[in-house]
């Protein structure tokens, strides 16, 4: 599974990447709301981690834009606002799940796997290629299980 964590703190973004990457992750980052609009938009991401307050364009902006484009990448949105107009304004513009700062590793952990799961829920899980199986429910935290033939 392939992760992307728009977080203008690089020290929590490194910290993130890095315990995100020993789950099995592969895991990108950016620093600025610009950036993360365009790696999301250049690369298949299975799970957005979006800040809201950013430089460049904010949170809000970069969820907006994702959606306008039909991206229907999840986001989950790790902010400090934690007011109610906030969170519903994250909600409003296409995030799926809202986590404010700070937060439990633990609990963002679960919110990851639970936004994962409903991504790949109804998905085939088996996809055959000749003598290669891949078999995308074999660990719902890491990536894909790969079997020959």
């Amino acid at each position: 599974m392939r992760l992307l964590i728009v977080e203008d703190e690089k020290r929590l973004a490194r910290s993130l990447a890095q315990g995100l990457a020993a789950e099995g992750f592969a895991v990108d980052t950016a620093h600025d709301g610009a950036t993360g609009l365009n790696k999301a938009l250049e690369n298949d991401y299975d799970l957005i981690l979006l800040d809201i307050m950013l430089p460049r364009m904010n949170g809000y902006r970069v969820c907006s834009a994702l959606r306008s484009a039909g991206d229907d990448t999840p986001i989950l949105m790790l902010t400090a606002k934690d007011g109610e107009y906030d969170q519903a304004e994250g909600l409003d513009t296409g995030a799926d799940g809202y986590l404010t700062k700070p937060f439990s590793y633990v609990v963002l952990l679960a919110h990851i796997r639970a936004l994962l799961r409903r991504r790949t829920r109804g998905a085939a899980p088996l996809i055959e290629l000749g003598d290669l199986t891949i078999d995308h429910a074999g660990r719902a935290s890491c990536a894909p299980t790969y079997r020959w033939t």
